[in-house]
């Protein structure tokens, strides 16, 4: 894991409300704490004979930050997505069907646990799921269906071919983007990893300016960020309706591969990466108080 990124990033995560709230409360408030964690514990008893389900906004191209507010109900991540024995099971191997994989992870808003901790909602572009929707229906041979790299690729570079470049081809490599302060995101941190179609003309896919100035084998900090209103004057028209007006962006290249324990990794060229994660009681409780 590439440290330095991992330090960046954690200093934004603390921004959010229940780690703040623990923060700067604990030494005043101790017998507070102790109640909320008593709480807690109160909720797993009760969460271990149900689902635990909650409502929580669905991210689609056209909704408005209001009319999300009545989405469906997320409930705990299902096991065949997040187990290795299960996935394989039911997805296949050598090959498996990794496109309709990908679809059931943006289906069910299931989260990637980036460095530890950092929930990422994982939401494909509405071309890209009909491309994977297409391909999955092809079957697990079919030519257009995702790679899951082997152990040894553990790094975008170290896969065959690989060049400094802004290529992609939606089967070993992907467009994608990191996107900050979604209000809605699942997880409760307010982030998504967002995937395109790549030389698919995907409305939400990059930009010309993204493609162009692209550098992302290099560090965040040298790197240019967009907010909403660059990117909707470059060419994403519904950036902000569908992220909301304070979402920002980077965008990144990714591809799949697993490591040492079967686990497939979603891995930006940078190097950092996160695996599909169960959204846990504490996340659920989070997103439910301060939501």
């Amino acid at each position: 894991m590439n440290k330095n990124r991992m330090q960046c990033d954690f200093k934004s995560s603390l921004d959010h409300p229940f780690r703040t709230y623990i923060r700067t409360n604990s030494k005043r408030k101790l017998g507070s704490v102790m109640l909320l964690r008593l709480v807690l514990c109160l909720v797993c008893l009760v969460s271990s004979g149900s689902s635990f389900a909650f409502t929580h906004p669905i991210l689609q191209p056209g909704a408005t930050r209001s009319s999300v507010s009545s989405s469906s109900t997320r409930h705990m991540a299902d096991a065949h997505l997040t187990d290795p024995a299960q996935r394989d099971a039911r997805y296949g191997t050598n090959p498996p069907n990794v496109a309709q994989y990908l679809v059931d992870l943006h289906d069910s808003e299931s989260t990637f646990d980036f460095c530890g901790g950092m929930m990422f909602q994982l939401v494909l572009s509405e071309k890209l799921k009909g491309h994977l929707v297409a391909v999955a229906k092809n079957g697990n041979d079919d030519k257009g269906q995702p790679v899951i790299f082997d152990a040894g690729n553990s790094r975008m570079h170290q896969t065959p071919n690989y060049s400094q470049s802004a290529n992609a081809d939606n089967v070993r490599v992907f467009h994608g983007r990191e996107i900050r302060k979604v209000n809605d995101a699942a997880g409760g941190m307010g982030m998504v990893l967002q995937l395109s179609l790549a030389d698919g003309d995907d409305p939400e896919g990059w930009t010309k300016q993204e493609v162009d100035g692209y550098d992302g084998w290099g560090h965040d900090s040298g790197r240019v960020w967009r907010n909403g209103d660059r990117l909707e004057e470059e060419g994403y028209k519904h950036f902000k309706k569908r992220f909301g007006e304070k979402a920002f962006t980077l965008n990144h290249r990714f591809y799949l591969h697993k490591d040492g324990g079967n686990r497939m990794w979603l891995s930006a060229e940078d190097g950092c990466e996160g695996t599909p994660s169960e959204v846990g009681v504490i996340s659920k409780l989070q997103s439910m108080m301060f939501g």
